[in-house]
């Protein structure tokens, strides 16, 4: 038996068929692949963290739209499956490190992938800061520090400390981090909502269907779609089994499968713990008229007790840096992509590989520094702080569907996919579904919702959005990025061959 079960195998016959199709790409290996197909699974559930998405939203959504906001997680689920489906198919013809923005390349061409790249890269530089400054109250209360925005930034910034080494480590290091962060917050979620079923179960499932006179105000509509945003918050994360192509062997049928994964094993863990608390709460009435503001401390008090809920806050602590260590990578390897293919500012450290660990060290760094300085950016004004984590969600949201987008015109240009997973006759219908799906997603994101606020704040997703795109576009115009690069682009519709492995790439023709 292996030593190293959840690791590939080193010399692997399929290690040298992955060079010759990365090489067939355009570029050369320089990876470990050492992530399994458990592995890179892992590494998306831990990044989609269904403990991570329920614990932060429950009690605000559950105010909103009372239990019935369950349901947006089915309807999450089923929009972003499609999403996924749909990175399955460019992922398994282009298994390059980088996720969307090589996908973009290849799809469209040089301009529009640097604005996606870049869109999604902002994004998941302010996610991570959310995160991790999320997770700052929670490892202050497990280590016993005085609730306080400073105690918040040093338990921030300790999260990103901690995130940052495991990933300097290497592939092996983070395949096992993130195998761990997966097996604890699975067993923690099924424990926590297991205990809770059996021993605080105030309620019978009818409760899912009632809303208790929430958004009694006005329609229950509105107040349904507002209380959604914890599904929308909760599936993200598939993406970044396709971040890290590179360091999966037989990337192009193990990562579309380990996508699905995520979406399946990660969407009903998140079910299942939003079920369990829901059952729990004891007067909904109290939770809906702000009586009781934090319903998840009040369940997890009552359950387990201070020593119990010790337990509980630490495994939700693992859930937090697991998901903070997998965004992490996910940055990394986006600017290592851009900075391989000359596409950025500082192209030339972000592409560097620590040759120990076979990773690039740069481009980790940047992915914890910038959201440190953010995070210490609460200290000037945490409305501040708001208004910059506050586009994280809907640009991850513009990255996928621009990508989505990308494949929607390459379909009709006559692209046919030729990785290893293809979804033949639906991929039409499926792509389409994804980018209805992801705009509506993106209104209901964006969506001003506090009238009674300045504009400025009733606008904030919208303007941190605008804001955002404008500076990627103002760069992309001055710099010019696009023109210093000469890697494979917008070759998809021109290579396409159905029944072919890998298509060969062609060299997008200089304007």
């Amino acid at each position: 038996m292996s030593a190293k079960p959840l690791l590939a195998q080193a010399h692997s016959p399929s290690h040298d068929q992955d060079a010759a199709q990365l090489a067939e790409l355009g570029y050369k290996p320089e990876f470990e692949r050492d992530l399994s197909l458990r592995a890179n699974f892992a590494l998306g559930f831990t990044y989609l963290s269904p403990v991570v998405g329920v614990y932060t939203l429950f009690g605000l959504s559950l105010a909103t739209a009372g239990p019935p906001m369950f349901w947006s997680f089915v309807i999450v689920g089923i929009g972003q499956l499609l999403v996924a489906l749909v990175f399955g198919e460019i992922v398994s013809q282009y298994p390059v490190a980088g996720g969307v923005y090589p996908w973009a390349r290849r799809l469209w061409g040089r301009r529009w992938a640097w604005m996606t790249g870049w869109v999604y890269l902002i994004a998941l530089l302010m996610t991570i800061a959310g995160v991790t400054y999320g997770a700052g109250p929670y490892l202050g209360q497990l280590l016993g520090f005085t609730a306080g925005t400073g105690t918040t930034i040093t338990c921030a910034l300790i999260i990103l400390a901690v995130a940052l080494a495991i990933n300097l480590g290497g592939t092996q290091w983070l395949a096992w981090a993130a195998t761990l962060g997966f097996a604890a917050e699975l067993l923690g979620a099924i424990a926590v909502g297991g205990w809770l079923l059996a021993t605080e179960r105030h309620h019978g499932l009818g409760v899912l269907f009632d809303t208790f006179g929430a958004g009694s105000q006005g329609s229950y509509l509105t107040a349904f779609l507002a209380a959604g945003l914890i599904g929308i918050f909760q599936y993200y994360g598939f993406e970044a089994c396709g971040d890290v192509a590179e360091e999966v062997p037989d990337p192009t049928r193990r990562i579309p499968k380990a996508m699905r994964m995520t979406i399946y094993i990660g969407g009903a863990a998140a079910m299942f713990v939003c079920l369990s608390l829901l059952l729990a709460v004891k007067d909904y009435a109290a939770v809906i008229d702000g009586t009781d503001p934090d319903p998840l401390t009040t369940i997890l008090d009552s359950a387990f007790g201070v020593v119990g809920a010790k337990v509980v806050l630490a495994v939700v602590m693992l859930s937090f840096l697991s998901c903070a260590m997998s965004l992490m990578a996910a940055a990394s390897r986006l600017m290592y992509s851009y900075g391989r293919d000359n596409m950025i500012i500082g192209a030339k450290a972000l592409r560097f590989f620590l040759p120990s660990r076979r990773v690039p060290p740069y481009a980790m760094i940047v992915a914890a520094v910038i959201p440190a300085l953010i995070v210490l950016g609460s200290i000037i004004s945490a409305d501040a702080l708001t208004a910059i984590i506050s586009f994280a969600t809907l640009g991850i949201y513009l990255g996928f569907q621009m990508v989505v987008l990308a494949a929607l015109r390459a379909r009709i240009k006559g692209w046919r996919p030729s990785g290893a997973f293809q979804l033949r006759g639906w991929g039409l219908p499926v792509t389409i579904g994804a980018q209805v799906y992801g705009v509506l997603a993106m209104i209901n994101i964006a969506w001003p919702r506090t009238p009674d606020a300045p504009w400025y704040t009733n606008w904030i997703v919208v303007l941190s959005a605008a804001v955002v795109i404008g500076s990627g576009w103002l760069y992309l115009l001055v710099r010019r990025p696009h023109d210093r690069s000469d890697a494979p682009a917008g070759d998809a519709v021109r290579s396409s061959t159905p029944h072919t492995a890998v298509a060969a790439p062609q060299m997008e023709p200089t304007t």
